[in-house]
Order: structure tokens, then C-alpha cells, then sequence
């Protein structure tokens, strides 16, 4: 998989976020089996509907999940594509720089 030489900090930092708290781990972990209904996620991670409502923006404002209504009910489902610039930034992050990225201007 090639890797961006550059990343977007912004973009990098939303996709962070998103991962940095239990709650969304938690949901990505569940929506990893497919399309989940708001409801199912309420019962399986005994929290309240407002709660989880939160997490679920942040995620899908990051763009790890997606969601679609169907009657009063809402679905949400992973974004394989979002996932996918997530390990394309891990991975840059992992890689050996190259000696004309390691030089800086100082000294």
C-alpha cells in the first residue's frame, strides 16, 4: 500500500479523536459484523440513546462510519474507505523516513 508523503494534520487529528475514547472503540468494534441499528448499539453497550447519539456524530463527522434512516430508525456502518486512510496513516506514521525527510534546516 503506497503511503502519503505528506499527511493532513487536521484530517489525522479528526480520525484520532474519533478512536480516542472507549465509547466509539467500542462501537467500531460492534459495527466490524455489519450494519447496526442505533438501538442494537443502545442494548449492547447498555447506554443511553442520547449518549450514544453523541459518540455516533463524532464518528460519522470523522468518517469512520456512515448512516442511513429507514422509518425512525437509524443504521450505521462502518466506511471501509475511511478505515482504510486510517492504516495508510498508521502506517506512515510507522515508516522510516527517507534522508530527505529527515533533513531539517537546522544545524
Amino acid at each position: 500500500m503506497a503511503t502519503r508523503t505528506r499527511v493532513d494534520a487536521g484530517r489525522s487529528a479528526r480520525l484520532f479523536h474519533a478512536l480516542s475514547d472507549e465509547t466509539r472503540l467500542s462501537i467500531l468494534q460492534r459495527l466490524r459484523f455489519g450494519e447496526r441499528c442505533v438501538c442494537d448499539l443502545t442494548d449492547a453497550l447498555d447506554a443511553a440513546q442520547s449518549r450514544l447519539s453523541f459518540h455516533l456524530k463524532v464518528l460519522k463527522d470523522a468518517g469512520l462510519v456512515t448512516d442511513r434512516r429507514e422509518g425512525r430508525w437509524m443504521y450505521y456502518t462502518l466506511n471501509s474507505e475511511a478505515l482504510g486512510e486510517l492504516a495508510e496513516l498508521v502506517e506512515a506514521l510507522a515508516s522510516t523516513p527517507s534522508p530527505a525527510e529527515r533533513k531539517s534546516g537546522c544545524c
